[in-house]
């Protein structure tokens, strides 16, 4: 039977024994996975001030994130693929170097052309970190029980980082100036890449196999394009050639990279992987998470800002009760899922996490953080915390060590695309209902908090229709630990 079809996996000796300090090589570990989210959100609230010294516009100001999500969305699989083939320590090494290196060029950047290039090779360089560290946390902790309080760290950490880009944005760009959202990276990062030796053994040798390139090519533009598509939709909407084009080649690439890997002998991506119903419905699950989270934290910042008045600092400070329910819950959860079992730990996760976008959709424009904000925001971190741990438990259900990093590869793929997909959607969605009001002579502040609440109800939509999913493709409903 192949291993990617059992339900829980038994990754070879070798696997298990790769340290004799497992959890601070899992500590380290997160670290680096942390910087990979972070680089995502912290950027955002540096834009203003980095457009003004830099001369850019607001199209401009956009491809400072579009610049990073491409490559990283856009390489994840092959990023994943490389990392079985030539070692999970060794690509996550490469790829915390080159994460160094491009964030310190970032920072010493003094045009807009010398910063988008460092933007790509940060993206670049997270393709190849991030899916080598979830592999390596995996091949750490090899038992269904170390691996899903391991994996609760991993959550937390996913959370955290989404939410304290926001504040350490707000925090490092008044204090020090915009340069210093990409600084930030470099001391932490050679934290990482000193330690992980010491922590870690040295990758087995593994067969020699032909990479599949045809098929990386192919996935790759792919992926690229899809996430160029979604992105675009948001700068010049869904029917624009530029939209419609990357669309469509990103459904050809699609189709010719799935004739390809049912052909060839060693596919990049072996399409009995999502014969495993687990793993194929966590990372479903996780796509919707993503698209639900993503334009989450977006709206969330600039609701406080735009409509509230918070300064960057305070929108921040608001925000940590939510990564503190994450962090809590992320900690807990394995007893949760022990008590309970996956499938109902997952679903009822995703219902409290609906739950609390309908609640903080119903906010007003004079809205009281007590009163109005803070409940939601602790529900929606106990949602995204028990979320995050059992969608990414699922994801990695029953893989291997020779196939870890295609997991990983896959789950922050699913994310990745999900984040663009329900930012797209949802910010497109907010932005005509506010622009409709607006038409109709509706105060500017109600026309943005009506806009606000239609992306929270639509963030909620995407979390019901996870729980759906979960309930109907998770196949064991029963408590997996004891």
């Amino acid at each position: 039977m192949n291993s990617l079809d059992t339900h829980t996996s038994t990754p070879s000796t070798a696997s298990g024994t790769r340290s004799t300090r497992r959890w601070l090589a899992l500590g380290v570990l997160a670290l680096a996975q942390f910087l990979v989210v972070l680089d995502a959100s912290i950027v955002n609230i540096a834009l203003p001030v980095l457009g003004d010294q830099l001369g850019m516009d607001t199209v401009a100001l956009a491809w400072v994130i579009t610049a990073y999500v491409l490559p990283f969305g856009g390489l994840l699989l092959l990023g994943g693929r490389l990392a079985d083939r030539y070692g999970h320590r060794k690509l996550f090494l490469i790829g915390t170097i080159g994460f160094v290196l491009s964030s310190a060029l970032a920072g010493l950047s003094i045009s807009s052309g010398m910063l988008l290039t460092a933007r790509a090779l940060q993206g670049a360089s997270a393709a190849l970190l991030a899916p080598a560290a979830l592999a390596l946390v995996t091949q750490l902790f090899p038992q269904a029980k170390d691996r899903t309080k391991a994996l609760g760290i991993w959550g937390a950490v996913a959370g955290i980082g989404s939410a304290a880009g926001v504040l350490l944005g707000g925090v490092l760009t008044a204090a020090i100036g915009w340069q210093a959202v990409f600084y930030v990276n470099v001391p932490i990062g050679v934290i990482v890449v000193l330690m992980i030796p010491s922590l870690i053994t040295r990758d087995p040798a593994s067969s020699p196999t032909r990479l599949d390139y045809p098929g990386a090519i192919t996935i790759t533009g792919a992926l690229v394009a899809a996430v160029g598509a979604l992105s675009a939709v948001g700068q010049v909407g869904f029917a624009h050639p530029l939209t419609v084009g990357l669309a469509a080649a990103a459904i050809a690439l699609g189709v010719l990279f799935v004739v390809i890997e049912r052909r060839t002998s060693e596919p990049l991506v072996p399409l009995m992987v999502f014969r495993n119903r687990n793993l194929s419905t966590g990372n479903l699950v996780m796509l919707l998470v993503g698209a639900a989270m993503v334009a989450l934290f977006f709206a969330l910042s600039v609701y406080m800002q735009a409509v509230l008045g918070y300064d960057a600092l305070t929108a921040g400070l608001t925000q940590l009760p939510l990564a503190g329910a994450i962090v809590v819950v992320a900690a807990i959860a394995p007893n949760i899922v022990g008590a309970f079992g996956d499938k109902r730990a997952l679903v009822g996760s995703l219902v409290v996490l609906a739950g609390g976008l309908v609640w903080l959709a119903a906010s007003p424009s004079d809205a009281s953080f007590v009163v109005n904000i803070l409940g939601p925001s602790i529900l929606i971190g106990i949602g995204l915390g028990g979320a995050f741990v059992t969608g990414t438990q699922l994801s990695v259900d029953g893989v291997d060590g020779g196939e870890a990093g295609l997991a990983g590869g896959l789950v922050n793929t699913s994310q990745q695309i999900g984040g663009a997909l329900g930012l797209a959607v949802l910010a497109t969605i907010a932005t005509a209902r506010a622009e409709a009001l607006e038409a109709a002579n509706v105060p500017i502040a109600d026309a943005l908090t009506s806009g606000f609440s239609w992306l929270f109800l639509g963030a909620a939509a995407f979390a019901i229709i996870a729980a759906t999913v979960a309930q109907i493709g998770i196949k064991d409903a029963q408590p997996s630990i004891h």
